[in-house]
């Protein structure tokens, strides 16, 4: 039997502050297969970032893994070493940055980040590394690749900017993708142009791909499975195309209810009230309770688990919606 290419099992990330330890990712657990592409949904606050650092472990201090699993081809990440996470980092698993004018050093050209990147993972010849860095260039449709190679990254337009940062991410041929907000500060038709992109190369190079973004459109042209996060939870996952057509847990209602053309012609969109809790003000019970229209005494008493619902492949945290 074939294991899966990425499997998170109950992980927990947890920082140390003065006052105690605050809790960020709250025992969350999925499993992902080559050229399989899961979204991360939730609000700024809901832990999609955090959690894609934890699986290349690069969380910052004072935040440490705490508890659970990550596992890739059948590596456990969390028992190795710096340097043997080095190796897998950015080599074996890639991570796409919303911004690529922070990611992109304004003062070496766009062939220096990229051969840089190469000879960092890949014992090969210079002329080796500018020919592997052209080829990825070519990869993502950047036009008159061999002189973007020579160019500084102010010269390119915000859409080619983030190509180039996705041909950055290609150089060691990953087996995984980690795209965070990748599509966040581009206009509408370079954003599909990065999404068709990223769908490509998944079924080219047999890559996986977790897209992390708080908007469900880019997700439901994307992926095949959803999980949508709220508090540092999974509180719904499935199938993209059943969770988009028929969400069942409130929060998850509420997101889809926000995006203009969800709503019949002359209602208003969806609003939901309050905001994403803080990590020092999680709430007893369901951290939703407070923001949840349908929401009972159990809510505000007791954590709801992720189970699954009349035997369908998806899995909800909801003691009203899990019914």
């Amino acid at each position: 039997m074939v294991g899966h290419l990425l499997e998170v099992k109950d992980l927990e990330v947890k920082f140390a502050l003065r006052f105690g330890d605050l809790t960020a990712i709250d025992g969350i657990s999925f499993i992902l297969d080559k050229k399989e592409k899961l979204g991360l949904v939730g609000e700024s606050g809901a832990g999609k970032s955090v959690t894609g650092f934890s699986i290349i472990n690069l969380i910052s201090k004072p935040g440490y893994i705490s508890g659970g699993s990550v596992t890739l081809d059948g590596v456990k990440l969390n028992d190795l070493t710096d340097s043997e996470m080095r190796e897998i980092r950015g080599n074996k698993i890639s991570m796409i940055f919303q911004d690529p004018m922070m990611t992109l050093n304004p003062v070496l050209t766009i062939a220096t980040q990229m051969t840089e990147t190469v000879h960092a993972h890949r014992n090969v010849s210079k002329n080796d590394a500018m020919d592997i860095a052209l080829d990825k260039l070519k990869k993502v449709y950047i036009p008159s690749p061999e002189k973007r190679l020579f160019q500084y990254p102010h010269e390119c337009s915000g859409g080619m900017r983030q190509r180039i940062v996705v041909a950055i991410a290609l150089l060691t041929n990953p087996a995984l993708i980690i795209a965070d907000e990748p599509t966040t500060a581009l206009d509408v038709t370079i954003q599909a142009g990065i999404t068709d992109l990223l769908s490509e190369l998944c079924e080219t190079d047999d890559m996986g791909l977790i897209l992390i973004t708080h908007d469900l459109a880019v997700v439901s042209q994307v992926t095949e499975k959803i999980a949508v996060m709220y508090a540092g939870k999974i509180i719904e996952t499935g199938l993209t195309e059943d969770i988009i057509k028929n969400p069942r847990h409130p929060y998850t209602q509420g997101l889809i209810g926000s995006i203009p053309g969800t709503q019949e012609m002359g209602k208003r969109l969806t609003q939901i009230k309050g905001m994403m809790p803080t990590l020092t003000d999680i709430p007893k019970g369901c951290a939703f309770h407070p923001r949840c229209d349908i929401g009972e005494q159990i809510c505000r008493e007791t954590t709801p688990l992720l189970e699954s619902v009349d035997g369908e492949k998806r899995l909800i945290a909801c003691h009203i919606a899990g019914v």
